[in-house]
């Protein structure tokens, strides 16, 4: 199955490269360069084809959540905005999801974790059972997963290798005799429960690298 297609819209531009940055962090999700007005959006979503929109509300040259209803893609609005009137609007307008801004790196993840499931749910192409539809709404809507009280062995290898200090998924897989692909799945899991924290280090070229290191409050 391809990744899950993301084009993030915030006029902001720190703000919308630490959404991407969540996003490309995240497995089967890739961001799509982020725009910062509703005309970038519109040709955006012409062009690039998203699966999901990431939209705020207040926009240079318009109204996020208008963006939102016109387009008719799968969408999130991320905004400051926290009026009952914006957010009723949000929801009418066809948005899955509300976040208010700032929010922790975990809620977002969360989040995208939950439509993943949510469009598993939805892909088959025979008619839908009423039991999968509301499987497909729990799975979108219902209440954040709690974390479990008892850790994995490998949640627990990956814990104590980053007791040594930050790593990148590589370091952790080497530090705890686990897969690359293992390591960095339980890292994004770990990081949606804030048990670990995400930074990124920018090299002189080609993309950011992920680092992972304990949070502070775990």
């Amino acid at each position: 199955m391809s990744d899950i297609r993301v084009l993030i819209i915030d006029d902001d531009f720190r703000v919308a490269g630490v959404h991407r940055d969540i996003v490309t962090g995240t497995p089967g999700f890739t961001a799509l360069d982020p725009v910062r007005t509703a005309a970038e959006a519109l040709q955006a979503v012409r062009t690039g084809a998203p699966d999901l929109l990431l939209a705020d509300v207040y926009l240079p040259d318009g109204d996020g959540v208008e963006v939102v209803r016109s387009c008719g893609v799968d969408a999130f609005v991320l905004s400051a905005a926290t009026d009952a009137r914006t957010v009723r609007r949000a929801f009418r307008a066809g948005a899955l999801a509300y976040l208010v801004k700032p929010f922790e790196t975990r809620t977002l993840v969360d989040r995208l974790g939950r439509y993943a499931r949510y469009r598993n749910l939805l892909s088959d192409t025979a008619p839908l059972t009423q039991d999968q539809i509301d499987r497909a709404a729990t799975a979108l809507r219902g209440a954040p997963e709690q974390a479990s009280v008892s850790r994995s062995a490998t949640e627990r290898t990956i814990l104590t290798a980053l007791a040594d200090g930050e790593a990148s998924a590589s370091e952790v897989a080497d530090r705890g005799g686990i897969s690359r692909a293992t390591a960095q799945r339980h890292l994004t899991a770990l990081a949606g429960r804030g048990l670990v924290e995400i930074n990124l280090r920018y090299g002189t070229t080609g993309r950011p690298e992920h680092r992972f290191r304990l949070a502070a409050d775990r």
